[in-house]
Parts: structure tokens; sequence; C-alpha cells
């Protein structure tokens, strides 16, 4: 959303980035547009979402908008209502197809909640957008609504690429992102025990950071296997490019992850470190095009283990691959995707 709002902001558009503070938010950092953060007093379950939504609602109506944009399905109703009231365009940047993440899919009576939100709300919006083109059609086709492509691509690094950081010696493979379900990670940690002269780099807190520190103690990992805590945005650039493989191995649990287009995906291209992919639709097509991935058929720590030692052991391949994501960095960066943002917004009727 920094990178969002900021393109909006440097093309004269007002911007209001709203959120929420938790416990252990940190200060904002200084942006090209204004933020705001409203205190819960839950922090999570269906009273954290019921408040949230309600003082969310209540901000909007006091707060003067010509565009207001809901990202997500938990943050539309607010959006939509407010929306409606004040007589404004709303946009529904859908990040995931909400519905159908492993948390939601897994749960019938909130997926059902959830569902019913989407249907009250998504086929009423004229403007929207979501992260894939594979996405984009699944969203069209449920809810009859055009779906625009724009993809959480990276900025362009500045400067020359730099070659991989060795650690005591030890390549780096990072996972950035959350720590939760359905990416895969139990399976990355159980391959360490196969993986050797390597370290594996979690940067990232999540729902599922006390039992995966729990779990590489059992398996006496601890020299192999760090966590790093969350890093901030405008510090995980910098921290991918020390990395030699990257992580981004999404279950499939819902329709959501299959044709996701995860922005880690990207960060690691940006930065020239090949990565381990799932071979599902969105992936294949950039390895088609760019020849920047490993994809794995099927996941598994035995899967993983053989594709991170293929990586360290054949160093012409490894190097062929660096190469692939460096030339398409160039054209898989926020400065082009930027252009698709603006004339999104450029078109939006305002009464």
């Amino acid at each position: 959303m920094i990178r969002i709002c900021g393109s909006l902001a440097r093309a004269g558009y007002e911007v209001l980035l709203v959120g929420r503070r938790r416990p252990a938010s940190r200060p904002l950092r200084k942006e090209p547009f204004e933020q705001k953060r409203l205190s819960c007093f839950f922090d999570k379950g269906k009273l954290f979402y019921l408040e949230y939504n309600l003082r969310l609602f209540f901000f909007l109506l006091a707060t003067p908008f010509d565009v207001v944009c809901s990202v997500d399905l938990d943050t539309i109703l607010p959006g939509f209502l407010s929306s409606r009231i004040k007589g404004k365009p709303c946009v529904y940047d859908a990040h995931e197809y909400f519905t159908e993440v492993p948390e939601v899919v897994r749960r019938p009576a909130v997926k059902r909640i959830w569902e019913g939100v989407a249907r009250f709300t998504i086929p009423r919006l004229a403007y929207a957008y979501t992260v894939g083109p594979g996405l984009a059609r699944l969203l069209e086709e449920r809810y009859g609504t055009p779906f625009a492509v724009i993809r959480n691509v990276p900025l362009p690094i500045a400067g020359p690429p730099k070659s991989p950081e060795p650690t005591a010696g030890a390549p780096i493979i990072l996972y950035q992102g959350a720590l939760n379900e359905g990416r895969g990670l139990e399976w990355a940690i159980e391959a360490m025990q196969e993986v050797e002269g390597a370290v594996l780099w979690l940067a990232g807190e999540g729902d599922l950071s006390a039992n995966l520190r729990r779990r590489v103690q059992e398996l006496g990992l601890e020299s192999k296997v760090q966590f790093l805590g969350f890093i901030p945005p405008n510090e995980l650039q910098a921290l991918t490019s020390k990395a030699y493989i990257g992580l981004n191995l999404l279950e499939n649990k819902g329709l959501s992850y299959y044709y996701s287009l995860a922005n880690k995906a990207f960060d690691y291209i940006q930065a020239g470190v090949p990565s381990l992919n799932m071979a599902f639709p969105e992936y294949i097509q950039l390895q088609q095009e760019f020849g920047v991935f490993i994809l794995l058929e099927s996941l598994s720590a035995p899967a993983i283990s053989r594709a991170i030692d293929g990586l360290l052991r054949d160093e012409e391949k490894y190097q062929r691959i660096r190469s692939n994501c460096l030339e398409a960095g160039k054209s898989l960066n926020w400065e082009k995707e930027e252009k698709r943002l603006l004339a999104f917004y450029q078109q939006i009727s305002l009464p």
C-alpha cells in the first residue's frame, strides 16, 4: 500500500491511508501522503472484525473523500456503505481471493459470512483491481464485476546488482512474509534437515510463529534456521539482496493461493535471487516467459531439499537463472506498473 499511495500522491492526489494500531506497531514513517491508525479494544477474532469495521465506517462518514479504496474483503463493507451514503465511488483492491484463503476455507461458518459480504458488495462496484490475471478472471466470473490487473511488483533496485552475501560461509535461503498457514513453512523447516552448507532465514511473524520456533527446537535446527522477526518494508529490499535462494511455497488450500501472484516472487526477481515456487498457473506463465524460478510439482520436505541442493551444486544453472531474474526485473518493477495504477484511477468518473 505504501507504493500505491506514494504513486497516487506524487501524481497529485491527496491520499489518506487508514489502518489499525496494533500493540507492536512501529512509529509511522514520513510519507508523501497522510496516514491514520485506528485503535481497537479487540486484537483478533470476530469481535475484532466487528469493532474495526464499525470504527472504520464511522471514521469514513466523518472524513471527506472523493474516492474510497477498500483493500481486501475485510474492509469492503465500511468503504462500500460510506461511499453509497455520500454518493462517491468505491474501489475494491483485492490482494487475494479472500473467501478462498486457507484460514477461511477450513471454517465453513466464517466462509459463509464473508461470501455473503462479497455477494452484497462486489457486484455493485464499478471499479476493482487485483494482483494477477488468474484472480481477475475468477473474480469477474464469480461476481460479474470487471477487475483490472495491477501487480504487486517492487521498485527497481538502485545501482548495480549485488552478489548474494554469505553468512559465515553459508548461503542464505530466505522466506519473507507472514508466518501463516498454507505457506509451506513447516515443509521448508523439515527440509533443512537434509540441506547442508546453507541457512534458512524466516523474515516475518504470524499465526504460526510460536509453532515454527518450537518445531525448529524439536528438530535441533537452531544453527540452520533463524527467525528474523518482522522486517519493515523499507528494509526488505536490502535483506532480500543478501539471499542466495528465495522461497515462495504456497500450499494448494484454496483458489486464492492456487491463482496467487505473491509480491515476494517479484521481490526475489528484482534482487536477482532464484526462487522456489509451486507449479501454479501464474508462476508457470512467468517461468515460460522469463525463466526465473524452480517450480515444484508437489510440496514436501524431500522435494524442497532436492530443489535447494540442485541450485547449490549447479553453479551454471544458478547463474543462468540469476541472470534471467536481473533481466526480468527491468520490466517487472513498479516504475512500469504504476502507469497502470494511474490510468485506472484517471478513468474513475467522479460525481
